[in-house]
């Protein structure tokens, strides 16, 4: 899968802290629902030989870009802040690969921020955000089934941050956005749909 837009050569050695083991009790939710049904039900329906061909989660990319940091560096400040909250985890800062002389951009500016979600973290946001925050979405009727790239993988984005119950409005500074994207092992669009729905993803009709 290709990098998200803006993301600096370094940011792969830093997704390790990202996503240090913490001590759990219990596995989380997702992830024994996977475990115990989803996985069966995948092998079922596209009549899986060998299991190692069902579909599974493997990482979760959460974005913000942040063009207006050019101008406002606060901005990315606050932008961090949130998405730490978000997820759990520290982001790291993206930067541009590219100098842009019509937007004042130049090459190594701070441009964004971004977290990396593996194992038991990723499954416990994809919880949270199945369960809680995209019915929280004004007027919200679903997600769209556009989002996939032909390669199992599958990419939503979201127009407001206060969304997810964490973050206090009365603490930030302005609305914004970011991009979520589901990375999966399955090989097409069809089977990433099949995995994503059994875990309750609410697609539009």
């Amino acid at each position: 899968m290709a990098k998200p837009k803006g993301q600096s050569k370094g940011s792969k050695k830093n997704e390790s802290f990202q996503n240090d083991p913490v001590s759990r009790e219990n596995a989380p939710a997702y992830k024994k629902l996977y475990e115990e049904t989803i996985r069966e039900k995948l092998r079922e329906e596209f009549q899986y030989g060998n299991v190692m061909e069902i579909p599974q989660l493997k990482k979760i990319v959460v974005n913000v870009g942040l063009g207006e940091a050019i101008k406002n560096p606060k901005l990315l400040e606050s932008a961090v802040k949130e998405l730490e909250i978000v997820t759990g985890r520290k982001p790291v800062i993206t930067k541009a690969k590219n100098s842009i002389a019509n937007f004042k951009l130049r090459e190594g500016m701070k441009i964004g921020t971004m977290v990396t979600l593996r194992r038991e973290v990723m499954y416990e946001f994809l919880e949270r955000l199945v369960g809680i925050a995209l019915p929280r979405t004004r007027d919200f009727k679903g997600v769209s089934q556009k989002g996939f790239d032909g390669r199992g993988n599958y990419s939503m984005g979201i127009k407001e941050q206060i969304i997810f119950p964490e973050i206090n409005y009365d603490d930030i500074e302005t609305i914004r956005g970011l991009n979520i994207t589901i990375v999966t092992s399955a090989k097409t669009d069809e089977e990433a749909k099949s995995l994503l729905r059994n875990f309750g993803f609410p697609f539009r009709k």
